[in-house]
Protein backbone atom coordinates (compact mmCIF):
# COMPACT_ATOMS: atom_id res chain seq x y z
CA UNK A 1 0.00 0.00 0.00
CA UNK A 2 1.54 3.72 -0.73
CA UNK A 3 0.28 6.47 1.18
CA UNK A 4 0.87 10.39 0.04
CA UNK A 5 1.87 13.05 1.99
CA UNK A 6 2.98 14.16 5.37
CA UNK A 7 0.79 12.24 7.44
CA UNK A 8 1.29 9.05 4.83
CA UNK A 9 4.97 9.35 5.70
CA UNK A 10 4.44 9.13 9.52
CA UNK A 11 2.70 6.54 9.14
CA UNK A 12 5.42 4.55 7.01
CA UNK A 13 8.03 5.78 9.80
CA UNK A 14 5.51 4.23 12.86
CA UNK A 15 5.18 1.01 11.21
CA UNK A 16 8.99 0.36 10.44
CA UNK A 17 10.06 1.38 14.12
CA UNK A 18 7.13 -1.42 15.26
CA UNK A 19 8.75 -3.69 12.94
CA UNK A 20 12.09 -2.95 14.50
CA UNK A 21 10.88 -3.30 17.91
CA UNK A 22 9.58 -6.99 17.08
CA UNK A 23 12.74 -8.35 15.39
CA UNK A 24 14.32 -6.73 18.65
CA UNK A 25 12.23 -8.71 20.58
CA UNK A 26 12.39 -11.54 19.21
CA UNK A 27 15.89 -11.52 18.87
CA UNK A 28 16.49 -11.30 22.77
CA UNK A 29 14.31 -13.86 23.19
CA UNK A 30 15.93 -16.04 21.16
CA UNK A 31 19.37 -15.19 22.95
CA UNK A 32 17.73 -15.93 26.06
CA UNK A 33 16.80 -19.20 25.07
CA UNK A 34 19.78 -20.14 23.48
CA UNK A 35 21.52 -19.38 26.89
CA UNK A 36 19.69 -20.98 28.86
CA UNK A 37 19.84 -24.08 26.84
CA UNK A 38 23.51 -23.65 27.13
CA UNK A 39 24.24 -23.67 30.55
CA UNK A 40 21.64 -26.31 31.14
CA UNK A 41 23.91 -28.32 28.93
CA UNK A 42 27.01 -27.10 30.71
CA UNK A 43 25.34 -28.27 33.96
CA UNK A 44 24.73 -31.52 32.41
CA UNK A 45 28.44 -32.14 31.10
CA UNK A 46 30.28 -31.43 34.93
CA UNK A 47 31.24 -34.48 36.17
CA UNK A 48 30.26 -36.02 39.68
CA UNK A 49 32.13 -35.01 42.12
CA UNK A 50 34.41 -38.09 43.07
CA UNK A 51 35.32 -39.02 46.68
CA UNK A 52 38.71 -38.21 48.06
CA UNK A 53 41.24 -41.66 48.17
CA UNK A 54 42.51 -40.21 51.04
CA UNK A 55 39.40 -39.91 52.81
CA UNK A 56 39.86 -43.87 52.80
CA UNK A 57 43.34 -44.61 53.32
CA UNK A 58 44.81 -46.95 56.14
CA UNK A 59 46.84 -44.32 58.67
CA UNK A 60 49.27 -46.11 60.45
CA UNK A 61 51.55 -44.79 63.45
CA UNK A 62 54.78 -46.05 63.73
CA UNK A 63 56.83 -45.26 67.26
CA UNK A 64 60.23 -46.24 67.08
CA UNK A 65 62.61 -46.51 70.60
CA UNK A 66 64.76 -44.83 68.80
CA UNK A 67 67.46 -44.56 65.43
CA UNK A 68 70.79 -45.60 67.73
CA UNK A 69 70.40 -48.61 67.01
CA UNK A 70 71.51 -49.61 63.32
CA UNK A 71 69.39 -52.05 62.55
CA UNK A 72 65.71 -49.83 62.98
CA UNK A 73 66.50 -47.17 60.37
CA UNK A 74 66.29 -50.72 57.97
CA UNK A 75 63.26 -51.38 59.96
CA UNK A 76 61.42 -48.33 59.36
CA UNK A 77 62.61 -47.85 55.78
CA UNK A 78 60.96 -51.68 54.73
CA UNK A 79 57.94 -51.31 56.84
CA UNK A 80 57.22 -47.91 54.56
CA UNK A 81 57.71 -49.32 51.53
CA UNK A 82 55.83 -52.09 52.41
CA UNK A 83 52.78 -50.62 53.85
CA UNK A 84 52.86 -47.75 51.04
CA UNK A 85 52.68 -50.32 48.21
CA UNK A 86 49.51 -51.76 50.00
CA UNK A 87 47.69 -48.54 49.97
CA UNK A 88 48.78 -47.23 53.61
CA UNK A 89 50.07 -43.53 54.86
CA UNK A 90 53.29 -43.82 57.74
CA UNK A 91 53.60 -41.32 60.00
CA UNK A 92 57.03 -42.66 61.97
CA UNK A 93 57.94 -40.85 65.64
CA UNK A 94 61.17 -41.74 67.47
CA UNK A 95 61.37 -41.78 71.27
CA UNK A 96 64.97 -40.94 71.15
CA UNK A 97 65.42 -43.77 74.24
CA UNK A 98 62.61 -41.64 76.77
CA UNK A 99 59.18 -43.92 77.49
CA UNK A 100 57.89 -40.66 78.57
CA UNK A 101 58.09 -39.22 74.98
CA UNK A 102 56.85 -42.26 73.74
CA UNK A 103 53.65 -41.90 75.64
CA UNK A 104 53.53 -38.34 74.14
CA UNK A 105 54.23 -39.41 70.67
CA UNK A 106 51.38 -42.07 71.31
CA UNK A 107 48.18 -39.87 72.60
CA UNK A 108 49.77 -37.54 68.80
CA UNK A 109 49.05 -40.14 67.18
CA UNK A 110 45.81 -41.10 69.04
CA UNK A 111 44.60 -37.25 68.15
CA UNK A 112 45.89 -38.04 64.54
CA UNK A 113 43.02 -40.78 64.58
CA UNK A 114 45.52 -43.46 62.96
CA UNK A 115 43.80 -46.67 62.38
CA UNK A 116 46.85 -49.01 63.53
CA UNK A 117 49.63 -48.35 66.28
CA UNK A 118 52.65 -49.88 65.55
CA UNK A 119 54.79 -49.78 68.71
CA UNK A 120 58.51 -50.56 69.36
CA UNK A 121 58.53 -49.85 73.65
CA UNK A 122 61.27 -47.64 74.85
CA UNK A 123 59.90 -49.40 78.16
CA UNK A 124 58.35 -52.45 78.01
CA UNK A 125 56.37 -51.74 81.60
CA UNK A 126 55.86 -48.21 80.85
CA UNK A 127 52.70 -47.93 77.80
CA UNK A 128 50.45 -50.49 79.55
CA UNK A 129 47.70 -47.49 79.77
CA UNK A 130 48.65 -45.70 76.89
CA UNK A 131 48.19 -48.60 74.61
CA UNK A 132 45.18 -49.71 76.45
CA UNK A 133 43.76 -46.31 76.66
CA UNK A 134 44.25 -46.70 72.02
CA UNK A 135 42.43 -49.97 72.09
CA UNK A 136 39.04 -48.32 73.75
CA UNK A 137 38.97 -45.37 70.77
CA UNK A 138 39.20 -48.17 68.30
CA UNK A 139 42.98 -48.30 67.33
CA UNK A 140 43.78 -51.28 67.01
CA UNK A 141 47.88 -51.97 68.68
CA UNK A 142 50.74 -54.12 67.02
CA UNK A 143 53.43 -54.40 69.55
CA UNK A 144 56.89 -54.69 67.06
CA UNK A 145 59.58 -56.40 68.22
CA UNK A 146 59.27 -55.74 72.03
CA UNK A 147 56.41 -56.94 74.21
CA UNK A 148 54.23 -53.92 75.69
CA UNK A 149 53.63 -55.99 78.94
CA UNK A 150 49.86 -55.69 80.70
CA UNK A 151 48.91 -53.55 77.22
CA UNK A 152 46.33 -56.53 75.08
CA UNK A 153 48.00 -55.62 72.11
CA UNK A 154 45.88 -57.06 68.74
CA UNK A 155 49.49 -58.94 67.78
CA UNK A 156 53.22 -59.03 68.88
CA UNK A 157 55.46 -59.67 66.05
CA UNK A 158 59.18 -61.09 67.02
CA UNK A 159 61.78 -63.47 66.74
CA UNK A 160 62.12 -66.26 69.29
CA UNK A 161 64.25 -64.18 71.16
CA UNK A 162 65.20 -67.19 73.77
CA UNK A 163 66.43 -68.58 70.94
CA UNK A 164 69.03 -66.03 70.05
CA UNK A 165 70.47 -66.82 73.48
CA UNK A 166 70.38 -70.57 73.01
CA UNK A 167 72.12 -69.75 69.81
CA UNK A 168 74.69 -67.57 71.14
CA UNK A 169 75.46 -70.07 73.99
CA UNK A 170 75.92 -73.05 71.35
CA UNK A 171 78.46 -71.09 69.09
CA UNK A 172 80.15 -70.30 72.61
CA UNK A 173 79.93 -73.91 74.17
CA UNK A 174 81.17 -75.08 70.23
CA UNK A 175 84.13 -72.71 70.20
CA UNK A 176 85.22 -73.37 74.00
CA UNK A 177 84.72 -76.61 74.76
CA UNK A 178 87.08 -77.31 78.19
CA UNK A 179 85.22 -74.53 79.47
CA UNK A 180 86.38 -70.66 80.61
CA UNK A 181 85.52 -67.50 81.38
CA UNK A 182 83.24 -65.59 80.01
CA UNK A 183 82.14 -61.75 79.77
CA UNK A 184 78.31 -60.47 79.65
CA UNK A 185 77.76 -56.93 78.24
CA UNK A 186 74.28 -56.84 78.03
CA UNK A 187 70.92 -54.71 76.96
CA UNK A 188 68.59 -52.73 79.56
CA UNK A 189 66.08 -54.92 81.41
CA UNK A 190 63.44 -52.36 80.52
CA UNK A 191 63.74 -54.66 77.18
CA UNK A 192 61.91 -57.85 78.21
CA UNK A 193 63.44 -59.29 74.97
CA UNK A 194 67.06 -59.09 76.69
CA UNK A 195 65.15 -60.71 79.83
CA UNK A 196 64.01 -63.80 77.20
CA UNK A 197 67.80 -63.85 75.47
CA UNK A 198 69.95 -64.24 78.97
CA UNK A 199 67.30 -66.84 79.75
CA UNK A 200 67.76 -68.94 76.34
CA UNK A 201 71.70 -68.44 76.55
CA UNK A 202 71.79 -69.81 80.32
CA UNK A 203 69.78 -72.39 79.51
CA UNK A 204 73.07 -73.61 77.56
CA UNK A 205 75.34 -72.43 79.84
CA UNK A 206 74.22 -74.14 82.86
CA UNK A 207 75.05 -77.80 80.66
CA UNK A 208 78.69 -76.18 80.18
CA UNK A 209 82.11 -75.78 82.13
CA UNK A 210 82.03 -72.03 81.29
CA UNK A 211 81.56 -69.63 83.94
CA UNK A 212 79.86 -66.02 83.64
CA UNK A 213 82.16 -63.78 86.24
CA UNK A 214 81.51 -60.30 84.72
CA UNK A 215 78.38 -58.90 84.43
CA UNK A 216 77.48 -55.07 82.81
CA UNK A 217 74.25 -53.75 81.30
CA UNK A 218 74.48 -50.88 78.67
CA UNK A 219 71.31 -48.84 79.78
CA UNK A 220 69.12 -47.64 76.94
CA UNK A 221 71.63 -49.36 74.35
CA UNK A 222 73.94 -47.09 74.79
CA UNK A 223 76.60 -48.95 73.35
CA UNK A 224 79.29 -47.12 73.91
CA UNK A 225 79.70 -48.21 77.57
CA UNK A 226 80.57 -51.77 76.61
CA UNK A 227 84.03 -50.53 75.62
CA UNK A 228 84.60 -49.31 79.23
CA UNK A 229 83.04 -52.72 80.44
CA UNK A 230 85.36 -54.72 78.81
CA UNK A 231 88.39 -52.52 79.76
CA UNK A 232 87.52 -52.57 83.71
CA UNK A 233 86.40 -56.59 83.41
CA UNK A 234 89.67 -57.12 81.70
CA UNK A 235 91.76 -55.88 84.73
CA UNK A 236 90.45 -58.78 86.87
CA UNK A 237 90.37 -61.28 84.79
CA UNK A 238 92.74 -60.96 81.77
CA UNK A 239 92.04 -64.89 80.54
CA UNK A 240 89.19 -64.37 79.25
CA UNK A 241 87.52 -66.82 76.90
CA UNK A 242 84.38 -64.80 75.17
CA UNK A 243 82.04 -62.02 75.39
CA UNK A 244 78.12 -62.14 75.27
CA UNK A 245 77.30 -58.86 73.82
CA UNK A 246 73.15 -57.99 73.93
CA UNK A 247 73.81 -56.87 70.33
CA UNK A 248 76.28 -55.68 67.19
CA UNK A 249 76.70 -52.11 68.43
CA UNK A 250 77.97 -53.25 71.76
CA UNK A 251 80.18 -56.38 70.09
CA UNK A 252 81.49 -53.24 68.23
CA UNK A 253 82.59 -51.67 71.20
CA UNK A 254 83.89 -54.45 73.00
CA UNK A 255 86.07 -55.14 69.98
CA UNK A 256 87.55 -52.05 70.42
CA UNK A 257 88.45 -52.69 73.82
CA UNK A 258 90.20 -56.17 72.76
CA UNK A 259 91.78 -54.43 70.12
CA UNK A 260 93.50 -52.21 72.38
CA UNK A 261 94.75 -54.94 74.13
CA UNK A 262 95.89 -57.26 71.34
CA UNK A 263 93.20 -59.34 72.24
CA UNK A 264 91.10 -59.41 69.30
CA UNK A 265 90.35 -63.31 67.92
CA UNK A 266 91.64 -64.20 70.58
CA UNK A 267 88.71 -63.84 72.65
CA UNK A 268 85.56 -65.15 70.97
CA UNK A 269 82.74 -62.45 70.62
CA UNK A 270 78.99 -62.85 70.01
CA UNK A 271 76.41 -60.37 68.74
CA UNK A 272 72.98 -60.29 67.23
CA UNK A 273 71.21 -58.15 64.24
CA UNK A 274 73.97 -59.29 61.50
CA UNK A 275 75.07 -55.40 61.42
CA UNK A 276 77.64 -54.68 58.97
CA UNK A 277 80.55 -54.22 60.94
CA UNK A 278 79.90 -57.43 62.63
CA UNK A 279 79.62 -59.37 59.55
CA UNK A 280 83.08 -57.98 58.62
CA UNK A 281 84.31 -59.22 62.14
CA UNK A 282 82.94 -62.49 61.22
CA UNK A 283 84.69 -62.84 57.82
CA UNK A 284 88.08 -61.60 59.45
CA UNK A 285 87.73 -63.93 62.54
CA UNK A 286 87.75 -61.09 64.94
CA UNK A 287 83.90 -62.07 65.84
CA UNK A 288 82.55 -65.69 66.45
CA UNK A 289 78.83 -64.98 65.57
CA UNK A 290 76.06 -62.83 64.94
CA UNK A 291 72.83 -64.05 65.50
CA UNK A 292 70.83 -62.57 62.24
CA UNK A 293 67.16 -61.63 62.54
CA UNK A 294 65.66 -61.00 59.09
CA UNK A 295 64.51 -57.50 59.70
CA UNK A 296 63.21 -56.88 55.97
CA UNK A 297 61.11 -60.00 57.17
CA UNK A 298 59.80 -58.82 59.74
CA UNK A 299 59.18 -55.17 58.64
CA UNK A 300 57.59 -56.48 55.50
CA UNK A 301 55.16 -59.29 57.82
CA UNK A 302 54.62 -56.47 60.22
CA UNK A 303 53.04 -53.96 57.86
CA UNK A 304 51.31 -56.38 55.72
CA UNK A 305 49.34 -57.13 59.60
CA UNK A 306 48.65 -53.79 60.19
CA UNK A 307 46.77 -53.31 57.17
CA UNK A 308 44.94 -56.77 57.71
CA UNK A 309 44.30 -55.29 61.22
CA UNK A 310 42.81 -51.94 59.90
CA UNK A 311 40.15 -53.83 57.69
CA UNK A 312 39.16 -56.56 60.73
CA UNK A 313 41.04 -58.91 58.13
CA UNK A 314 42.74 -62.56 60.14
CA UNK A 315 46.62 -62.66 60.49
CA UNK A 316 48.28 -65.36 58.73
CA UNK A 317 51.08 -67.00 60.97
CA UNK A 318 50.07 -65.88 63.91
CA UNK A 319 48.99 -69.12 65.72
CA UNK A 320 50.38 -68.71 69.22
CA UNK A 321 50.10 -66.63 71.62
CA UNK A 322 52.37 -65.02 74.28
CA UNK A 323 51.45 -63.69 77.52
CA UNK A 324 52.05 -60.19 78.48
CA UNK A 325 51.80 -61.03 82.15
CA UNK A 326 48.45 -60.03 82.33
CA UNK A 327 46.42 -61.29 78.74
CA UNK A 328 47.83 -64.23 75.94
CA UNK A 329 48.42 -62.24 72.96
CA UNK A 330 48.33 -63.54 69.38
CA UNK A 331 52.19 -63.65 68.47
CA UNK A 332 53.73 -63.91 65.23
CA UNK A 333 57.20 -65.80 65.99
CA UNK A 334 60.10 -65.37 63.41
CA UNK A 335 63.03 -67.78 63.32
CA UNK A 336 66.57 -66.60 63.80
CA UNK A 337 69.89 -67.83 62.21
CA UNK A 338 73.32 -68.36 63.96
CA UNK A 339 75.75 -66.33 60.97
CA UNK A 340 79.52 -67.87 61.34
CA UNK A 341 82.07 -67.74 58.16
CA UNK A 342 80.69 -71.03 57.37
CA UNK A 343 77.50 -69.81 56.16
CA UNK A 344 77.58 -66.01 55.82
CA UNK A 345 78.19 -65.88 51.99
CA UNK A 346 74.22 -67.97 51.96
CA UNK A 347 72.76 -66.27 54.66
CA UNK A 348 73.58 -62.38 55.00
CA UNK A 349 74.88 -62.07 51.02
CA UNK A 350 72.58 -64.11 48.58
CA UNK A 351 69.60 -63.01 50.79
CA UNK A 352 70.28 -59.81 50.15
CA UNK A 353 70.89 -58.09 53.47
CA UNK A 354 74.71 -56.92 52.97
CA UNK A 355 76.64 -57.33 49.25
CA UNK A 356 79.58 -58.95 49.03
CA UNK A 357 82.02 -56.53 48.28
CA UNK A 358 80.93 -54.72 51.91
CA UNK A 359 81.36 -57.45 53.89
CA UNK A 360 84.92 -58.47 52.48
CA UNK A 361 85.92 -54.84 51.80
CA UNK A 362 89.42 -55.48 54.05
CA UNK A 363 89.86 -58.99 52.46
Amino acid sequence: MFFTGRNGQVRILKEKNKLHRLLRTAAAAFLLVTLLTGCGAAQEEQPEKKADPAEDQISIGMCFDSFVIERWIRDRDVFLSAAESLGASVNVQSANGSAEEQIEQIRYLMEKDVDVLVVIPVDCDALSEVLQEAKKQGIRVMSYDRLAANADVDLYISFDNEEVGRLMGGALRDAIPDGGKLFMIGGPLTDDNVVMVERGFHEVLDRTDLEVVYLSRCENWNAIDGYDYVKEALKENRDVAGIMCGNDDIATQAFRALSEERLAGKVMLTGQDGDLSACQRVVAGTQLVTVFKSIDEEARRAAECAVHLAKGEPLEGADQTMNDGTYDVPYLELTPIAVTRDNIDEVIIEGGFHARDEIYQNR
